[in-house]
């Protein structure tokens, strides 16, 4: 059949993506083979691919790909997350649009909104990622809401609880009113904003006096309960004992002493607000304050914001300072910088607020999971996130696992009585039914005397068992599924869910399972635009994904994604990188286009060229699968990438082609031919995990492939050895061609035309290679010299002239500046590198290998300007 002109990327990527599927390529069962497992990092059930989703998942599927080729059972297991905030706010926005509010529905009404939202919705992600090629084991896609997984999620609950480690209290908690729910410590932002600080006076009761406070929040002085001095501020000694005024709600509140005051800081008083800080509350429990808070959830103030109730706190904010202010209370304003507290989901301003809430104790859970990492049994790539992970870890604080919510699972705990200790923690009604009946002692307690808390669990405490519970190592922990492909290998996310994720997941995996649930953790970079700006929506500046596939091809994106993509460090995406992605894709075709055009002789024997081409380029191809098995090993999956892209366009398509190829005409052997198809089918193996769709393709038109003859499932090439010394002659012998090929452009001398050409062999050369030199020069005779000859076009390599000999062809003038211009440029070169060898610290310091490199430069130095002299002296 014969190939298309043009590669049509996108009628080859469905055809082959189909194949796969039909074909359960990517399906793993529990056999003999050694396991290779992924979990994917679920994205959100309401999302779709961002230029994030394509680097991460992209890179994913090179590592599966290529467990995949190296012999391993490959189980890459995809799947999406609930996401509470985010998808409830989704529903809550669709609901409004339809002219229903959430606060009219019951819990059941709502999760069938909910449900047919996710339905709907849940799975357009995951097509998205089919199209980029991603070899997912789609038959184990998991939600994080489904039945077993949630059965998992409360089972880990109830289990926890029982062991002491959950426990219910009433804390100062990070308060969304975008979302109206609690956050944990990490789901906060804290960004440097600008804002005021405005000085108050309060006055002193039964007197005229008044003292200063500076807040930033002026309308949480609704809340105060108490000022606060330091007992050795002399400044403040006759206030001891007395009482302040709050502006506009004219409390009475108590003047209190505490060394937390800093003497230096502010006014040297402080406001205290118990409900609103939490250093308050400590403060306010510590004096037994009374606590007012004075916001409803959704940020408006209550009834203890008087006639402001019902109005937002940022509006409250500058009409009370207009109050204060005709009040003559405010003394200055000043612009301030502070960190302000946003939510991760929402980007809401986060308020500090009193709530009953379920916490999990974090401090010893931790331990095996930060001793994982230093240990190096878990191991993150790069390293540089060790101390950020070991800072997180030794200063952990409970995780608040509860959400006001209702998408999500849950909470088991199941009320019966007044009191705040009267409930009971179960994995379903029944049992709590039965617990409930021991713990009050009442045996008449039915399942309509129970209520269960109406809250949901935070959706990361539905994730961190992922690696567990897709493989329902919770509900059966000895299954052979969990058994055979726990742990898993290798994790590819984002730094910045190190903490609400990773760390989690690790700490799970040491209480469920007693080990590691990853080996590896690569850490992506975040995907910038040129301008170092993270991508987003509201920016404008992240391109489609799929568009860019529609444009490009699936594999011209994901080489240009993974060209520059450095673990941990961001990706500069520049669009230009999937052109160059697509431009090698083209190469790669059209290099198959030539050899499959060419005619087939079964009598015509092997050239010389082309067998020193097959076993320099054996060797060659040997060298790069050393350094790509060194870079996969340190996951340095961009170098690999280069490692590959370089070995197919220059050595392989630039040199090797070219260096093979028939004449015009002219048919190529069948033994040669037979050992281009051999390279060929090598080369595409190591191509497959960056370019599965082309070299697919490319495998299949080779020859008629069975179904288990694939390339997908073909194996990896063996690792034999390679010849450093012909690599290097081939180096050489290169140069040599690149020497030829300038003087015939400068001297607009045809590549159609042969010339002759003789070298002085100063380097002692090996010949192995003329004949290499000769084709790609078009060299008709190549002689070996021991002197210059007068008037010939000349050229260097290292030490060794080369002379082409045409007729007037040299301007001696030219040549001698030529010569000249060189000369002065060598000696400079020779002078840093003498100057860094001169240097004690250097020399001492660097690896021997380093310095050994820095010698060898000056003696190919001090070899050149010895050899320009002599050139120069034969012209003068």
């Amino acid at each position: 059949m014969a190939l298309e002109a043009k590669y049509n990327a996108k009628s080859i990527e469905d055809k082959w993506y189909k194949y796969w599927m039909d074909n359960n390529y990517f399906h793993s069962e529990v056999d003999e083979r050694t396991p290779y497992t992924i979990v994917i990092p679920p994205p959100n059930v309401t999302g779709v691919l961002h230029m994030g989703h394509m680097l991460n998942n992209t890179l994913q599927d090179v590592l599966i790909r290529r467990a995949r080729l190296k012999g391993f059972n490959a189980c890459w297991v995809p799947g999406t997350d609930h996401a509470s905030i985010a998808t409830e706010a989704k529903v809550v926005a669709k609901l409004k649009a339809d002219g229903i509010d959430k606060a009219n529905l019951s819990r059941e009404e709502f999760l069938e909104h909910a449900w047919e939202w996710t339905h709907k919705h849940g799975g357009i992600i995951l097509e998205q990622l089919k199209k980029l090629g991603a070899s997912c084991d789609w038959e184990r896609t998991k939600f994080t809401m489904d039945d077993n997984m949630s059965a998992s999620v409360i089972k880990v609950f109830v289990d926890l609880y029982e062991k002491g480690n959950i426990y219910r209290g009433y804390r100062m908690v990070n308060w969304d009113p975008q979302a109206k729910t609690t956050l944990s410590d990490e789901e906060v932002i804290h960004e440097e904003k600008q804002g005021n600080l405005y000085y108050l006076n309060y006055k002193i009761e039964g007197s005229d006096e008044t003292l200063t406070i500076a807040t930033t929040r002026p309308e949480t002085i609704l809340g105060d309960t108490a000022i606060c001095i330091n007992p050795n501020d002399e400044r403040f000694t006759h206030l001891k004992g007395k009482k302040a005024i709050v502006p506009v709600c004219n409390r009475v509140i108590p003047i209190i002493e505490d060394e937390y005051v800093d003497v230096e800081f502010g006014t040297g008083c402080l406001k205290v607000t118990p409900a609103h800080d939490e250093n308050d509350k400590m403060l306010g429990d510590k004096h037994g304050l009374e606590v007012i808070d004075i916001l409803n959830d959704d940020g408006t103030l209550n009834s203890f914001g008087m006639h402001y109730e019902g109005k937002d706190r940022f509006v409250v904010r500058k009409e009370i300072v207009k109050e204060l202010e005709g009040m003559g209370v405010v003394l200055k304003i000043e612009t301030h910088m502070h960190k302000v507290g946003t939510s991760e989901r929402t980007g809401a301003v986060i308020e500090p607020k009193l709530s009953d809430q379920w916490f999990l104790k974090m401090k010893e859970l931790a331990q095996p999971a930060l001793d994982a990492v230093l240990e190096k049994d878990v191991k993150l790539v790069p390293e540089k996130f060790i101390n950020t992970y070991r800072h997180w870890m030794e200063n952990v604080r409970d995780w608040n696992i509860s959400r006001q919510l209702l998408w999500g699972q849950q909470i088991p705990a199941y009320f019966y009585g007044d009191g705040k200790e009267d409930f009971v923690v179960a994995e379903n009604l029944e049992a709590a039914v039965e617990k409930a009946r021991t713990k009050s002692g009442n045996a008449n307690l039915t399942t309509s005397d129970l209520t269960q808390d109406p809250d949901a669990l935070d959706t990361w405490f539905s994730s961190w068992l992922w690696p567990i519970s897709v493989f329902n190592g919770i509900l059966e922990p000895d299954n052979k599924e969990i058994n055979y492909y726990y742990p898993t290998n290798d994790l590819v996310t984002a730094p910045e869910i190190l903490f609400f994720w990773v760390a989690r997941m690790i700490i799970a995996g040491y209480e469920y399972r007693g080990e590691k649930p990853f080996t590896n953790v690569y850490l992506t970079g975040i995907v910038r635009d040129k301008q170092r700006r993270k991508m987003s929506k509201s920016l404008g500046n992240s391109p489609d994904p799929i568009k860019l596939m529609d444009k490009y091809g699936a594999d011209g994106v994901r080489v240009g994604m993974l060209l520059s993509s450095p673990a941990g460090n961001d990706l500069m995406f520049d669009e230009d990188l999937c052109k160059q992605g697509s431009g090698f894709v083209n190469k790669i075709w059209n290099a198959y286009r030539l050899i499959d055009g060419w005619e087939v002789s079964e009598t015509k024997e092997e050239t010389e060229t082309a067998g020193i081409a097959v076993k320099w380029y054996r060797s060659k191809f040997q060298k790069t699968l050393a350094e790509l098995e060194d870079q996969y090993s340190k996951y340095r999956i961009s170098d690999a990438l280069m490692s590959t892209y370089k070995l197919i366009w220059d050595d392989f398509c630039s040199w090797f082609l070219e260096m093979v190829k028939p004449g015009y005409q002219e048919p190529i052997s069948a033994k040669t031919y037979k050992e281009i198809i051999s390279i060929l089918e090598d080369n595409l193996k190591v191509l497959h995990p960056f370019v599965p769709f082309i070299s697919e393709e490319i495998w299949q038109h080779i020859s008629e492939r069975s179904a288990n003859e694939a390339l997908i499932v073909s194996k990896w090439p063996a690792s034999e050895g390679f010849d450093e010394q012909l690599n290097a002659e081939f180096d050489f012998a290169a140069e040599v061609v690149a020497g030829i090929r300038t003087i015939r452009k400068e001297k607009n001398i045809s590549f159609k035309d042969a010339i002759s050409m003789s070298v002085i062999n100063n380097e002692k050369a090996s010949e192995g290679f003329d004949v290499v030199i000769s084709k790609l020069g078009n060299i008709s005779q190549l002689d070996y010299i021991s002197e210059a000859i007068d008037g010939a076009l000349t050229f260097r390599v290292k030490s060794n002239e080369y002379f082409i000999p045409v007729a007037g062809a040299i301007d001696v003038e030219e040549e001698i500046a030529k010569l000249s211009e060189e000369l002065k440029y060598t000696e400079g070169f020779l002078k840093s590198v003498q100057g860094k060898l001169k240097n004690e610290r250097f020399v001492n310091n660097a690896p021997d290998q380093v310095v050994a490199i820095e010698r060898k430069k000056e003696a190919d130095a001090i070899a050149k300007i010895e050899m320009i002299k002599t050139s120069l002296a034969s012209l003068k």
